[in-house]
């Protein structure tokens, strides 16, 4: 357990991270995103864990976005460098972790978390989920790449559906525009998603975990890290690269062949 708000449990390979606020709607507060960020740290490190589920406690909501009563009070500054900012630096961790990250939504998700379930790889529906971005509806805008990564994967259109009208878009609609990849029965959305994680941990991980990237990159989501990484890799153990280590030990001239 990272947080009593924010709960981690491993079973095998797959790891289940649990926003465990059901009687507030899963809404996220600061002690959550710093949670969430330890959450991410944690499975970045774990070698053992080849897939991620994350979901909400509770049949009502997966989140409902940004505790109102957390940021309300906050000055200008406060809201940039402390609510706005951080909230974009841990859901960008959770978009580029290396592991796949599957959302089970068993219930609504609005605003920021929605936000939160676009940065993950796979999105599972229950058939009462419902999907909105209110923020003009409170005089204020998305602010955790609402406008940015939700655009990328549904396009402009949809986004500024959710985003001008507050309209909930229901399990069937975000079906038809790609927001999820599978709506099931409801109550069984965790059940599906873990599925779908044991099933990723029987494939290749680094192969997964290298196509996530590239995949990633294609989407404009940390390009320039994903290929300085792949690209540093594949270098470091070239006949070369042990020639350049061996002549800077040697203090020589280094002899490269190109391989």
């Amino acid at each position: 357990m990272v947080d009593e708000s924010v709960q981690i449990t491993i079973d095998a390979q797959v790891a289940t991270v649990t926003l465990n606020r059901p009687q507030k709607l899963n809404t996220l507060t600061p002690t959550m995103l710093d949670a969430l960020e330890g959450a991410a740290r944690r499975l970045e490190a774990d070698r053992s864990v080849r897939a991620v589920v994350l979901t909400g406690a509770g049949e009502r909501a997966f989140c409902a976005g940004a505790d109102v009563h957390a940021w309300a009070a906050l000055g200008p500054l406060d809201m940039w460098r402390s609510w706005v900012r951080r909230g974009h630096q841990v859901f960008d961790q959770w978009a580029r972790l290396r592991q796949p990250v599957i959302v089970a939504l068993g219930g609504h998700a609005f605003g920021g978390g929605l936000e939160l379930a676009v940065a993950s790889d796979v999105r599972i529906a229950a058939e009462g989920a419902q999907f909105a971005l209110p923020e003009a509806s409170i005089a204020t805008c998305p602010g955790w790449s609402g406008t940015q990564r939700l655009v990328r994967l549904i396009g402009p259109g949809p986004a500024k559906y959710l985003a001008l009208s507050g309209e909930r878009l229901d399990a069937a609609g975000a079906l038809r525009c790609a927001l999820v990849h599978e709506v099931v029965a409801q109550g069984t959305a965790l059940a599906r998603a873990q599925q779908l994680a044991r099933q990723m941990c029987t494939r290749a991980p680094v192969s997964m975990q290298l196509s996530k990237q590239l995949i990633n990159a294609a989407a404009g989501e940390d390009a320039a890290a994903s290929m300085e990484a792949m690209a540093g890799a594949l270098a470091a153990f070239t006949d070369d690269a042990k020639e350049g280590v061996l002549s800077f030990r040697e203090k020589r001239a280094p002899h490269y062949t190109g391989n």
